[in-house]
């Protein structure tokens, strides 16, 4: 999950996961591309804004970039699942002092769950305790 290059910071910014989303649903993209996506799924965001973060995630080590075309092509440097996985983690430890079950409760009881999404939460729990 960390950077692999110059910045030592441990966690990607909000609009980073955002550019790091669309790259791990699309995979490798132009700026372009990554752009349109942006503004289509999340909020209206400049060429020029989506570009320059690219280049500072590319420098951070969050992103790979292919120079071997006309057009630079993108990709995600950092798996998707370890990504999640640490913030979540650290989410956990943060707000619910470690407590994974405190979360779900909270979860459960908030929103509304599907029983397709309650039938696979207990055949998740099923597997785990095996």
């Amino acid at each position: 999950m960390k950077p692999n290059k110059k910045d030592n910071s441990a966690e990607p910014t909000k609009s980073e996961l955002e550019i790091l989303q669309v790259l791990w649903q699309q995979g490798p993209s132009t700026v372009r591309t990554v752009n349109d996506v942006l503004n289509e799924q999340k909020r209206e965001v400049q060429y020029t804004s989506t570009l320059k973060l690219m280049q500072i995630m590319v420098e951070k080590g969050w992103l790979n970039r292919d120079e071997s075309q006309m057009k630079h092509v993108y990709s995600a440097a950092v798996e998707e699942d370890s990504t999640k996985g640490h913030l979540l983690e650290r989410f956990v430890d943060t707000l619910y002092n470690g407590s994974a079950s405190s979360l779900m409760m909270q979860l459960l009881g908030n929103k509304k769950t599907s029983k397709k999404e309650l039938d696979a939460i207990r055949e998740l729990l099923k597997k785990m305790d095996k």
